[in-house]
């Protein structure tokens, strides 16, 4: 069925990340081909003519800037609580990060009264999977979080180096992020400057601004150089020095009650249905659209 946009509840837009480069790839099929897949909604428990979007927010999103009045869309029958797990299992992009699952927990839990143990049933998962994902999310500043929506810090680069930083000290978390913002850090350069924090950061706590120079160093040493590219400075120590390089083996030993990269949530042993990869295009035929 046609449905015209003011018509469309987007309820459930935050609970997806921004990706712009396939956002242009996305509008450009749509201007060359027109729109092949459906977006799926519910009906609204509220008004007869309106509709919740239960997947198809990118393409939503690319049609209006092509500047199309309508777009087609399957409705399901069926409540959207059950509506947003069916579509997560039959999704065909590749698994979410963990920072989505738990965006997608807090929001079941928050608008449809899932306890714990529901949730974890309902997503084939253990209680611990499920309560490691609900404490990331809230573990996480906001704003941050936000920043992963808008596709301007990549979601596994803020699990892995601000997540444990959020665990010491949130304002730090906040200060590294807009560093990794500014200055369009790399995998590799994030974890410079997070070395480089957690030198600052377990030592001796009397002088409470070391941690700052840190990310004032990192600001002004990741600046351009006259050739146009990256200096290649490491970040600071706080005192003018490079982070000193922690040897491959031999670190500093378990217990010491800081967190290494990358611990803000274990692997999960099973995978979950319908994780297949996908090239998130406009196709016909799909098994359940991606976007």
């Amino acid at each position: 069925m046609q449905l015209e946009f003011h018509q469309l509840e987007r309820r459930w837009e935050h609970l997806r990340v921004r990706q712009p480069q396939r956002q242009r790839r996305l509008m450009a099929s749509l201007a060359e081909s027109g729109q092949q897949t459906p977006i799926v909604v519910v009906r609204s428990s509220g008004e007869r003519e309106r509709y919740v979007v239960i997947d198809g927010y990118k393409r939503i999103a690319a049609l209006e800037q092509l500047g199309r009045d309508t777009i087609e869309a399957t409705v399901w029958a069926m409540s959207a609580a059950e509506a947003l797990l069916l579509e997560r299992t039959l999704r065909c992009t590749p698994q979410e990060s963990a920072l989505e699952q738990g965006w997608l927990l807090v929001e079941m839990e928050q608008s449809f009264g899932y306890g714990l143990e529901e949730l974890a049933r309902r997503f084939d998962r253990s209680v611990s999977w499920a309560s490691r994902r609900l404490a990331l999310v809230e573990l996480l500043p906001e704003s941050i979080q936000q920043q992963v929506r808008e596709g301007k810090l990549g979601a596994q680069l803020a699990m892995k180096y601000l997540v444990p930083v959020a665990r010491i000290s949130p304002e730090d978390c906040v200060r590294m992020a807009s560093v990794l913002v500014q200055q369009h850090c790399n995998t590799r350069e994030a974890g410079q400057l997070y070395t480089a924090w957690r030198e600052v950061a377990r030592g001796p706590r009397t002088h409470p601004s070391r941690a700052g120079t840190v990310f004032e160093n990192a600001t002004a040493g990741t600046g351009q150089s006259a050739g146009g590219g990256r200096s290649g400075a490491r970040p600071g120590n706080g005192g003018g020095h490079s982070a000193p390089q922690r040897p491959a083996t031999g670190g500093r030993p378990a217990g010491d009650g800081w967190p290494a990269p990358g611990t803000s949530a274990t692997p999960d042993r099973k995978r979950a249905p319908g994780t297949g990869t996908d090239g998130d295009t406009n196709r016909k035929g799909t098994a359940s659209p991606s976007c």
